[in-house]
């Protein structure tokens, strides 16, 4: 298992906690210098808030567990490609590197704007991508019953 493979299970783990709230299984795990530093998963039906995201409940996480607003040398690792308002606040984040495991092809952000991120951030899309997909598949699967 690779490093990113190592993560991106976590990441899942996050999801899968989503999924068991009715929620949309997206799950965020943010890395720096080899530890989990911030997580989230989907919140916006809990919260009544659409913004929400997994990404944006690891970034606030992180920022608090390292007491700093800007996450450079951080690695964030999501389980569906990062919508634009997420991209934005990644950006805003200075985040160094994001892996996200399948694509969204309705509202990922790599189809809309790749700008949103941070000039050097680096993104690795396709880590553990058929696990990611079949859960989001299986998750509005349940919901068309």
């Amino acid at each position: 298992m690779t490093e990113d493979e190592k993560y991106m299970t976590l990441a899942l783990a996050e999801a899968h906690k989503a999924y068991d709230a009715g929620e949309v299984p997206v799950g965020c795990v943010i890395v720096c210098q080899n530890q989990v530093v911030g997580r989230g998963h989907n919140l916006t039906e809990m919260l009544h808030d659409v913004t929400a995201h997994a990404e944006m409940q690891a970034i606030t996480a992180a920022t608090q567990t390292l007491g700093a607003k800007y996450l450079t040398n951080c690695t964030l690792y999501v389980t569906v490609e990062p919508c634009i308002m997420c991209a934005g606040a990644i950006g805003w984040s200075q985040i160094s590197r994001v892996v996200y495991g399948c694509e969204d092809e309705k509202r990922g952000f790599e189809k809309h704007t790749i700008r949103a991120l941070h000039p050097k951030c680096i993104v690795t899309a396709g880590v553990l991508q058929q696990e990611c997909r079949i859960l989001m598949q299986q998750f509005f699967q349940s919901k068309r019953v």
